[in-house]
C-alpha cells in the first residue's frame, strides 16, 4: 500500500489495478478463465475485488439446469482447497500479510466477491477503488 496520512491506508490507482490484475489471474489460473472485469475496493485494513462475468460454461450449463447450490459448493471446496495460494499471491502484491481470505458468488447477476482481511497495521477510514479487466 502506499502511504498513510492520519493513520488511514492510500491506495494509488496503479496500485489498485496491480490488485485487480492479480485477482484476474488468479481466477484463470484456477477456473480456466478470467472474469470479464474486476474493479477493487480498498478501506482499513479489508481489500475487495468484485469480479464479473465468473462463471465457466459447466458452471453456467449447471446453473442453467437449476443446480446453482452445486456451483456454490463446489466454489467452496475450490476456495478451501486454494485459500492459501490466493492469500500468498496478495501478500506479495500487498506488501503486506493477509490474515483471513472469503470469497463468495452471486448467480443473478453473475458476480463473485474476494475478501482480503490485512493485518500489520493499516488505518481507519481510508477508501479508493479502481477497475481493471
Amino acid at each position: 500500500m502506499s502511504g498513510t496520512i492520519d493513520g488511514q491506508v492510500i491506495a494509488t490507482r496503479p496500485q489498485l489495478t496491480e490488485i485487480s490484475n492479480a485477482a484476474v489471474a488468479l481466477h484463470r489460473e484456477h477456473f480456466g478463465r478470467g472474469p470479464g472485469a474486476a474493479k477493487t475496493h480498498v478501506t482499513d485494513n479489508l481489500v475487495v475485488c468484485v469480479l464479473t462475468d465468473v462463471f465457466t460454461p459447466l458452471e453456467r450449463t449447471l446453473i442453467e439446469a437449476g443446480q446453482a447450490a452445486r456451483v456454490r459448493e463446489t466454489r467452496a471446496i475450490h476456495h478451501a482447497a486454494t485459500e492459501d495460494a490466493y492469500k500468498a499471491r496478495m501478500e506479495a502484491v500487498l506488501g503486506r500479510s493477509v490474515e483471513a481470505h472469503m470469497s463468495t458468488i452471486h448467480v443473478d447477476p453473475d458476480v463473485a466477491v474476494d475478501i482480503f482481511v490485512l493485518g500489520g497495521g493499516g488505518g481507519a477510514g481510508a477508501a479508493a477503488s479502481d477497475g481493471a479487466g
